[in-house]
């Protein structure tokens, strides 16, 4: 017996004893060691226990094999509800066929899809987010006179609807104020090597960079390493999206120029209320558009708050 079909009978088993008075929802996710999503599953888990279900979690590794075979063992477990937050919307449309096929409703959480049928899509403002933070490097760039710089992009997949409109976003603000792009690389494996090779090529073949936008958040130390292997530390500014913990601190700092944080832990909370409320008869919003926070070193103190909440998922105390 192979031991993934070992771990599918265990939770068949653990599924159908806590089904009785604890329906199951079963989170499909592309990649959990990406911090933004181990953010939202705990959002999901948390709400999830709120509501008196029993939550489970499948990440693909972001892989499209692996993602098909968590789908069929999801549908296994005959749970009450799935959401998903697919590798792609491409990938996205599969799985909402064979969660219909199965009579088993789906709630989209981040990422979007092609087509299907789904309860509701949590979807993060990816484009207002994109632009804002594209006025917010404007800005800082000429306050250090560097109005004629290019900007070098390292993007996640455009075949993903938010990557779409994160870069859609993103170029309409620096066309309003000027700013050229350079070049955009998109990202595949999301690994620090590449990462780090991206800014590298894109810092060497275009010397008139004066900053990197990463359409993502955990794998910023590449950047940051590769700006500072080629000493242009105090000429090129990096600017994110998403956040990672130490962010607020390296923006007051001026390390970062801004990020545009998502909510995973509120997206993840939403996506199972939606489920709750679709389950329970009410009639659920097709789209739920949650803001992307634009913080920068003049309002990074005013949203904390929120930021140590719905975008990072820790109590106050934390």
């Amino acid at each position: 017996m192979g031991m993934r079909h070992l771990m599918l009978m265990i939770l068949l088993f653990f599924s159908s004893w806590v089904s009785a008075s604890n329906p199951t929802l079963v989170y499909l996710v592309s990649d959990m060691r990406i911090p933004f999503w181990q953010i939202m599953w705990g959002g999901i888990e948390d709400k999830s226990q709120q509501l008196g279900y029993h939550s489970v979690v499948f990440s693909a590794e972001n892989d499209a094999k692996t993602e098909l075979e968590n789908a069929i063992e999801a549908i296994n477990l005959k749970p009450a509800g799935i959401i998903v937050s697919p590798t792609n919307s491409s990938a996205a449309v599969t799985i909402l066929k064979m969660a219909e096929q199965a009579n088993i409703p789906v709630v989209i959480s981040d990422i979007g899809t092609e087509s299907g049928q789904y309860v509701s899509y949590i979807e993060s403002d990816n484009y207002s987010g994109a632009y804002q933070l594209g006025k917010i490097l404007a800005s800082a760039m000429e306050n250090k006179g560097w109005s004629n710089g290019q900007v070098g992009v390292i993007a996640i997949p455009q075949k993903r609807r938010n990557g779409m409109e994160r870069t859609d976003g993103f170029l309409e603000a620096t066309k309003e104020e000027g700013l050229r792009v350079a070049a955009i690389f998109q990202q595949r494996d999301f690994s620090y090597q590449e990462t780090y090779i991206y800014t590298q090529k894109l810092l060497h073949d275009f010397p008139e960079i004066r900053a990197i936008w990463l359409q993502g958040s955990d794998r910023y130390q590449a950047a940051i390493d590769a700006i500072d292997s080629l000493a242009r530390k105090d000429q090129v500014m990096l600017i994110c999206f998403d956040a990672e913990p130490e962010f607020v601190e390296m923006i007051r700092k001026h390390q970062l120029v801004g990020a545009g944080m998502q909510q995973p832990f509120l997206m993840g909370e939403k996506a199972v209320m939606a489920m709750h409320m679709h389950l329970e008869g009410m009639s659920v919003n097709k789209k739920q558009l949650i803001d992307v926070l634009a913080v920068s070193s003049t309002n990074v103190e005013q949203l904390l708050a929120t930021i140590t909440r719905n975008v990072l998922g820790q109590d106050e105390g934390d």
